[in-house]
């Protein structure tokens, strides 16, 4: 029994019945009882014990000389100086706090005292971040906003926009989003049942709506993607198939740079400011659409059964390679997912891996796996994505190679929600004629056009290319 309970017992039956309701409503309508009960509690605990938890939590400094010399002008104690609150602005989920540091303290103080403060405060969470220099918000969650996610509706549609698409929810409250635009290729790794399927329906649930091309490569013969038919410009259920179409994509992006090439024309015939180094540059006119290559199982292009096989998986993986090396500039990113993605795949996995900046990694079976996503990101990061509870599906860690990572979890959505949003917006699904060949209502025929040559398999292939800036 906690003191609120306690406290309403003490003062009669309705008070009584008023607690049992107060009680219901934080395990089973936490966004009502923020709203209306722990708000004001939270405020009215922060501001009542202000200084005291400011100085247990180390967050005060000496005062400054002249101060000191005014409180003992005025024969009373020198008071130590500490972060000053700004304003609090009260959300669904939470509170932020935004904090005047004092002079002589710094962003990181603040950051190693937040689990100080979630337990001074009585709330769920604390989490810092520098707005400026001297200048802290704090963002105060006042419960499990991972329980139950509900993207946020303002929020979700004013941040969305071209290759950027609200995905998942994080646990400080705010909106997570794939932009392709920030960070082209994405590795998304997690075991079965830990939502990795999920992840990708809200992709596609995303981009559809938008002027995107997407293409699918699923080799488990098409269950996740083909209900997203409609909105596919190409689709391949099979390694053969899967290496056609990587073959594709490779002369669709050098026919993308062949057409900035031009547009540069000779030096001197085109002004400085319209020179361009990738699509993004072009007139609007003449800007070819961007693709969206989702890969549902990558160890299913890696694994071999035969001698025979070894020929196909190498040129599908060196197309993945130079894929990720340089066709960032071309309009063309990637979404790999997969269950495990290390060295034991074979040769190449190391090097496509390394090209995939953006990291997701749901619940997984072994410390390794968390090792082969977020290794390279953070430690804290790695451990956090094996604490993942088999009864979170969706929950993830996600981050990039600058070291920012955060907990998140995808709202849920079933297959014929996300189908049936395909074929809303089948009418926007460009026609790519280098593609053509593997639209999903196309007819099974040739499986790798006779006008697409072979990747060279020199040595050179598996050592880094450079990357198109």
């Amino acid at each position: 029994m906690d003191a609120l309970t306690t406290t309403l017992l003490e003062l009669g039956t309705p008070a009584a019945a008023l607690g049992s309701g107060a009680l219901y409503a934080r395990a089973r309508m936490p966004r009502t009882y923020w709203s209306t009960i722990g708000f004001p509690l939270a405020v009215h605990r922060i501001r009542r014990d202000y200084e005291a938890v400011m100085e247990s939590c180390g967050l005060t400094v000496d005062p400054s000389f002249w101060r000191a010399m005014a409180s003992s002008a005025a024969n009373r104690p020198a008071r130590p100086a500490m972060p000053q609150i700004r304003r609090i602005i009260a959300s669904s989920t939470g509170m932020r706090i935004r904090l005047r540091l004092a002079r002589g303290q710094e962003t990181a103080d603040v950051l190693s005292a937040t689990e100080k403060l979630r337990h001074a405060w009585a709330v769920h969470a604390v989490y810092a971040a520098e707005v400026k220099p001297g200048i802290v918000d704090l963002r105060v969650v006042g419960f499990d906003v991972l329980r139950d996610v509900r993207m946020p509706r303002r929020a979700t549609a004013k941040s969305a926009g071209l290759l950027r698409v609200p995905v998942a929810l994080r646990a400080d409250g705010t909106v997570h989003h794939r932009d392709y635009r920030q960070v082209p290729n994405g590795l998304d790794l997690g075991a079965n049942q830990s939502g990795k399927s999920m992840f990708t329906r809200n992709l596609v649930h995303g981009l559809a709506a938008q002027p995107v091309a997407l293409v699918g490569i699923d080799c488990k013969r098409g269950v996740e993607q083909r209900p997203f038919a409609p909105r596919l410009s190409a689709l391949a259920t099979d390694q053969a198939e899967a290496l056609g179409l990587l073959l594709a994509l490779l002369v669709e992006m050098d026919d993308r740079y062949d057409l900035i090439r031009a547009h540069q024309g000779v030096p001197g015939s085109v002004a400085a400011e319209d020179l361009t180094s990738d699509i993004w540059g072009l007139p609007e006119k003449l800007r070819p659409v961007p693709i969206v290559v989702l890969v549902d199982e990558i160890a299913e292009l890696f694994l071999v059964t035969s001698r025979a096989d070894e020929e196909r998986r190498n040129q599908a993986v060196t197309a993945l390679i130079r894929l990720a090396q340089l066709a960032r500039a071309a309009g063309i990113y990637l979404e790999i997912a997969g269950q495990r993605f290390g060295s034991e795949l074979g040769k190449g996995a190391t090097l496509l891996r390394s090209q995939l900046t953006g990291r997701t990694v749901h619940r997984v079976n072994d410390l390794e796996t968390a090792r082969m996503g977020l290794g390279d990101i953070s430690e804290v990061a790695m451990l956090a994505a094996t604490r993942i509870s088999p009864d979170m599906p969706g929950k993830a860690v996600a981050g990039d190679t600058s070291g920012r990572w955060y907990e998140i979890r995808t709202p849920y959505r079933s297959l014929a929600d996300v189908a049936e949003r395909c074929a809303e917006f089948a009418h926007l699904t460009p026609e790519l004629p280098r593609l053509a060949a593997f639209r999903p209502t196309a007819p099974a025929g040739q499986l790798i056009p006779a006008d697409i040559p072979p990747v060279p398999s020199a040595p050179p292939v598996f050592a880094p290319a450079p990357v198109a800036e």
